[in-house]
């Protein structure tokens, strides 16, 4: 029924619309303020797509924060490069996808970006790339909790927080136990370089173990069951400065 129906469906006519999208990106840019000495996770996505962009990667993303940021940051512009699951909410999910992609397309860097807690429930799979001598890129970016949740809580639970804050390992060198490289990223100007000693290696995955600003939240959002108008567009600790700078 749907092939029937295909011949039937002309393209709709999008370019007031795209023209309205345009507008609003022009007025309410996305943005962040890498500020001080603990790297923000916006950053760390940022000049690594800055990077890598003249390679043409395959980017996988886990589930949380970091895949909302990667897909506000991550400039795409070729189809099926970003593989991601979407609002299904599926913890775990980007590792494995970079296996697959990383075996599909051996010729092609593969980066998975992942979050400390999305990471931990499949990490056995860097066995596996391992065992078969996969290139591909881990980065797990480390906000020492499950962030998402998190946010949830700061903003819309009186800061009542509950099961999630976490105890992790040094990632880097949980890689090596299994036999990749790894690599750790403490500070802003440290990134460039750790960055591209991971993309050197070639003969097994590589692990970039990033340590990020714990408390930083992702927007825009807004309230579950409430209505779109009620969007909270910026973190409120910027919007306060960017009044203050104007008065």
């Amino acid at each position: 029924m749907l092939q029937q129906l295909l011949p039937l469906v002309g393209a709709p006519d999008t370019a007031d619309w795209w023209k309205e999208i345009e507008a609003w990106k022009a007025k309410a840019p996305l943005q962040y303020r890498q500020e001080g000495d603990v790297i923000f996770p916006q950053f760390a996505i940022d000049r690594l797509w800055r990077l890598t962009r003249g390679l043409r990667p395959i980017v996988t993303t886990d589930v949380g924060q970091h895949q909302m940021w990667a897909a506000q940051f991550w400039k795409c512009d070729e189809p099926g490069t970003f593989i991601t699951s979407g609002g299904l909410g599926t913890m775990g999910f980007g590792l494995p996808a970079a296996l697959g992609a990383q075996c599909g397309r051996p010729d092609r860097l593969v980066i998975n970006l992942n979050g400390d807690g999305s990471f931990q429930q499949t990490m056995q799979t860097l066995a596996t790339a391992v065992e078969h001598h996969l290139p591909l890129k881990i980065i797990v970016l480390d906000n020492q909790g499950l962030g998402m949740v998190r946010q949830w809580q700061d903003l819309f639970y009186d800061r009542r927080f509950s099961s999630v804050e976490l105890k992790n390992p040094d990632f880097a060198r949980l890689a090596e136990a299994f036999g990749a490289a790894g690599f750790t990223a403490r500070r802003p100007d440290e990134l460039d370089a750790v960055y591209e000693r991971a993309l050197a290696v070639t003969n097994r995955p590589a692990l970039v173990h990033v340590l990020t600003e714990p408390t930083e939240n992702c927007y825009p959002m807004w309230p579950a069951g409430q209505s779109i108008d009620t969007m909270v567009v910026e973190d409120p600790k910027y919007a306060a400065k960017s009044t203050k700078k104007k008065s």
